[in-house]
């Protein structure tokens, strides 16, 4: 079963920091995720890396693990809506995939108002802009309220430099997609996102809004890709307490990534700032018996953390055996 917060004190070293694979190339390297080329195969490995704010924060034990399992979990349940890139799970923190030419855009959609970056939703609309991303806000909405409606606020991915906020619009005159494309991911998207907060809603957390990826085969299939509905991508909360919460003026029960945004945003300018303090590790065990406590809650299932001296040569004897090496 999941750690306990105290529990997991004994385990904030536990964490796949940088990978060096004995098999196969590295050809990228991401915020939390190492791409490997391995017999023509994508193969992707979950790193523990925490990024926010466009910059790295910490490690976190066990993230990794619960990232590629969580997005496997949704894979297989969203896979009568979509398709998606998945081929196997041969180590925990891995997943091999097929290959896509990548929609240099996320599709985030939101449920609520809420948000801690530059490009949210609620930090858009308390400085004042009340047409975000094409869709026309109104009036007296207040922090962590729900939605008039579920909304599509795609954002830019470039290669360097922040996220940019961007409407349906805007990508169709810059090129980026056509508008049958942009069209059909934004229908999936919504499609996806229904289907995944109706299941968690049964599992007592409120799916508040999330980023999914998209790209397309070279038989022009549309696919979705990277992580789906994890404790990364998306923003979950505590269902029960949420009314509570809400009504008391708190920001609602996580289990996310937003336990460590808002530490460092009740610190510092995780923007401006050139140092940043370093997280504690009663906060490094907080989040990872978040991450573990959200796979639990989200699948039904026990997390079974899984303890190794080395997490690489752990990764690299799990691919031999899976490529037949």
């Amino acid at each position: 079963m999941s750690f306990s917060i105290e529990k997991m004190m004994e385990y904030t070293h536990q964490v796949l920091g940088e990978t060096a694979l004995q098999i196969g190339k590295r050809v990228h390297r991401g915020k939390v995720r190492d791409t490997y080329m391995i017999h023509g195969k994508r193969v992707l490995v979950a790193t523990d890396r925490q990024s926010a704010f466009d910059r790295m924060l910490a490690e976190i034990p066990f993230k990794g693990q619960v990232l590629n399992q969580c997005a496997a979990f949704w894979f297989e349940k969203t896979a009568h809506i979509i398709p998606n890139h998945g081929i196997a799970v041969p180590d925990p923190n891995v997943l091999v995939a097929r290959s896509a030419k990548v929609f240099p855009i996320e599709f985030v959609v939101r449920d609520y108002l809420a948000g801690t970056t530059e490009t949210s939703i609620l930090v858009n609309y308390q400085n004042g802009v009340r047409n975000f991303c094409g869709h026309v806000l109104p009036e007296g909405l207040k922090a962590n309220e729900k939605l008039p409606e579920t909304i599509v606020t795609p954002t830019t991915k470039p290669e360097v430099g922040h996220d940019e906020s961007i409407s349906r619009t805007e990508i169709i005159e810059r090129g980026i997609m056509t508008a049958e494309d942009f069209d059909y991911v934004e229908k999936k998207a919504l499609e996806v996102f229904t289907f995944a907060k109706e299941h968690c809603a049964k599992m007592g957390l409120i799916l508040a809004d999330t980023k999914y990826e998209f790209g397309k085969l070279e038989d022009g299939t549309i696919i979705i890709l990277d992580e789906i509905n994890t404790p990364d991508s998306s923003r979950f909360w505590d269902a029960e307490s949420y009314d509570e919460c809400i009504k008391n003026g708190h920001a609602p029960k996580s289990f996310d990534k937003d336990v460590l945004r808002r530490w460092y945003s009740d610190r510092c300018d995780p923007y401006a700032d050139k140092e940043l303090p370093e997280a504690p590790q009663e906060l490094i065990a907080q989040m990872s018996h978040a991450y573990q406590r959200a796979y639990e809650m989200i699948t039904g299932e026990e997390f079974i953390p899984v303890i190794s001296e080395n997490i690489s040569e752990r990764i690299d004897r799990n691919l031999q055996k899976y490529f037949g090496e």
